[in-house]
């Protein structure tokens, strides 16, 4: 594992400053589930293992400056676990949900957090939009799910009054915020405030979005915005409660 981090330069004092000392050890078994089952159950590309740290870890774990101490966060097409499980890695004081639908992909993430021993992860199978109307979180992430207008759809009947969609985007997030305007009116949010992560830590820093309600003391439980359906609850589910 430690022949992993040496791939990419001084990824070890970088890793240092993202995850407790005590959970490092965790962050390396996590991306060799990655470098190995990851890619042979096709859920990571065989070019990506040179730059899983880099790239996927800890651009994922940088998520967390935006994110208060203690709150349920869901993560909605999770995949991989990015960035889901390196959330619950580096914050145990997060209770994380990873909602997921494809089974060999919640599979992976239930046998990884079994695996190392997270116990603040839940695995949901099925699609964010089952879950409307009966969960609720503080923050509800997302890595390349989706653009904005589409995401506020899927994103938003989860989050809770005073919570937040906190996703990670790309350089295009500001021309995704001005395409979805009308979507974040429809949906009574405020305007979106956009975060560049990792400026002291990465070579490359990640890009946030958070979204958040622009009325809490106005928004009905569970929000649908005036007008627009209800998404689909037919999705089927697997809960897996550790």
């Amino acid at each position: 594992m430690s022949e992993g981090r040496e791939d990419v330069g001084g990824v070890d004092e970088r890793a240092a400053k993202l995850f407790p000392a005590e959970r490092l050890d965790l962050a390396e078994r996590y991306a060799a589930w990655l470098a190995d089952a990851g890619v042979v159950r096709g859920l990571i590309g065989p070019r990506e293992v040179p730059r899983l740290w880099d790239r996927h870890i800890l651009n994922c774990a940088v998520l967390g400056e935006v994110i208060p101490e203690g709150v349920s966060v869901a993560d909605i097409g999770s995949g991989a676990g990015l960035p889901g499980l390196v959330l619950a890695i580096a914050r145990p004081d997060l209770n994380i949900t990873l909602i997921e639908p494809l089974l060999r992909r919640t599979t992976f993430l239930e046998e990884v957090a079994e695996d190392l021993g997270l116990s603040n992860v839940t695995v949901l199978r099925g699609r964010a939009d089952a879950f409307h109307g009966e969960l609720g979180f503080d923050a509800v992430t997302s890595r390349a799910v989706a653009g904005l207008g589409k995401l506020l759809d899927w994103s938003m009947p989860l989050v809770s009054p005073k919570g937040a969609l906190v996703a990670m985007k790309g350089s295009s997030i500001e021309a995704e915020i001005e395409e979805a305007r009308a979507d974040l009116e429809r949906w009574g949010c405020a305007p979106p405030t956009v975060s560049e992560l990792g400026v002291d830590v990465l070579e490359t820093t990640t890009v946030a979005v958070r979204v958040v309600w622009s009325d809490p003391a106005r928004v009905d439980w569970p929000p649908v915005p005036k007008g627009a359906r209800q998404g689909s609850k037919s999705g089927s589910r697997k809960k897996k409660r550790r």
